[in-house]
């Protein structure tokens, strides 16, 4: 028997999300990388971070744990979010941090995202750097 179609697709979560939450284009990212008060949050998964590189400074958030690390009340808080800066969080190509930053909008958490992810970013020129290799053991 076959599955039941979707009642919405990623693309109009996306488009949704999009039209009530702050987008930061790229080249006001890179022109913002000097502000101290600015954290940008990386969501892709490591090994996307390993194989592409990661945005000087950027904090390593996997999407899994966001609400568990944004909420104060739950035991994997990380400190980080409970600071008094602005967070630009972003993915690969915009659409995993879209949806986030709406879910952290709703959560009460003040939250930006890169509209158009980490490809635009190196795209342009962005700063990237390398990670090293986790070592197996």
């Amino acid at each position: 028997m076959p599955r039941p179609a979707l009642t919405t697709t990623v693309a109009a979560m996306v488009e949704a999300a999009r039209a009530r939450i702050e987008e930061i284009e790229t080249e006001d990212a890179i022109a913002m990388m000097e502000d101290a008060d600015l954290v940008f949050v990386d969501i892709r998964d490591i090994r996307e971070r390993q194989r592409d590189g990661v945005i000087p400074g950027s904090f390593h958030c996997p999407r899994g744990m966001l609400e568990f690390w944004v909420d104060p009340a739950s035991p994997y808080f990380k400190e980080v979010f409970g600071q008094d800066r602005r967070f630009v969080f972003h993915c690969a190509s915009g659409w995993r941090s879209a949806l986030s930053a709406a879910l952290l909008q709703d959560m009460g958490f003040e939250a930006a995202h890169l509209r158009h992810g980490f490809s635009d970013w190196v795209r342009k020129g962005g700063p990237v750097e390398s990670l090293e290799p986790r070592a197996r053991g």
